[in-house]
């Protein structure tokens, strides 16, 4: 015989009669509660005045603007010049000029390797934690010295989960730009999935479709991988990292 499921009632009066005979016949709550306590209305709170003596809403707080013509009128016409500037200039990010880390290498490179930002424990040199020795590491399997190579970054100090079009907004995209220019190397190869816009390419094409960067009518090869970081983590993108390099280097 098929069965037979009792009402929803039935169930319900089953239900409280196990709690009662468990002696549990009343509503807990950490906190006492006032049941016959008459709710008080919450006054609205008055809206700020002018010195005028009218009413108006408070605007919400907006952050200073941030200026995107960073380079200026004039801007640094080689890269010692640029590297100052690098160094001093106030409006270069909201934190000031402390603390920040200067490009490395000399214009005309074989080879400029290109990163978001400094590592977080940098100080003086580029580089010089655990990304950079994972970069040393593979420069040497390159057969790459860095002080052969121009190694220079996005951003002038450590700046964790930054968007690039934010980056853009703030005029980045002119500062690296002009930075390679200046820099003016054979070959590019970029660490992080975030510098392909600051470049000025579609962020819908693969790295794999982004083989040069044109600039001042003139053509750059370009390599993107992993940020050094993700290189580190995952030992599977190394390898495909590797076979990028042999492909772009000897291909």
């Amino acid at each position: 015989m098929p069965e037979i499921t009792p009402p929803l009632s039935s169930q319900i009066v089953a239900a409280m009669a196990w709690w009662n005979e468990a002696g549990v016949d009343c509503d807990f709550h950490d906190e006492a509660t006032d049941w016959l306590a008459v709710a008080t209305p919450v006054e609205p709170s008055a809206p700020a005045a002018t010195t005028q003596g009218t009413v108006r809403d408070e605007p919400p707080h907006q952050p200073p603007p941030v200026r995107s013509d960073l380079l200026g009128s004039a801007p640094p016409r080689d890269l010692p010049a640029f590297r100052s500037w690098w160094l001093s200039e106030p409006g270069l990010d909201m934190i000031g000029p402390r603390g920040r880390i200067a490009p490395q290498g000399e214009a005309g490179a074989s080879l400029m390797v290109l990163v978001m930002d400094p590592e977080a424990d940098d100080r003086d040199t580029l580089l010089s934690g655990p990304q950079g020795r994972l970069l040393d590491a593979m420069l040497r399997a390159m057969g790459i010295a860095r002080a052969e190579l121009y190694l220079a970054s996005v951003l002038p100090r450590h700046t964790p989960m930054v968007e690039a079009d934010a980056l853009i907004g703030q005029g980045m995209r002119e500062v690296l730009l002009h930075h390679i220019a200046l820099a003016a190397p054979q070959r590019i190869l970029a660490f992080g999935s975030g510098i392909p816009p600051l470049l000025g390419h579609d962020t819908s094409l693969a790295a794999a479709a982004l083989p040069k960067i044109y600039h001042e009518n003139r053509s750059i090869p370009l390599l993107v991988a992993e940020g050094l970081d993700s290189l580190a983590a995952m030992p599977r993108l190394k390898a495909r990292f590797w076979r990028k390099w042999l492909e772009w280097t000897e291909g």
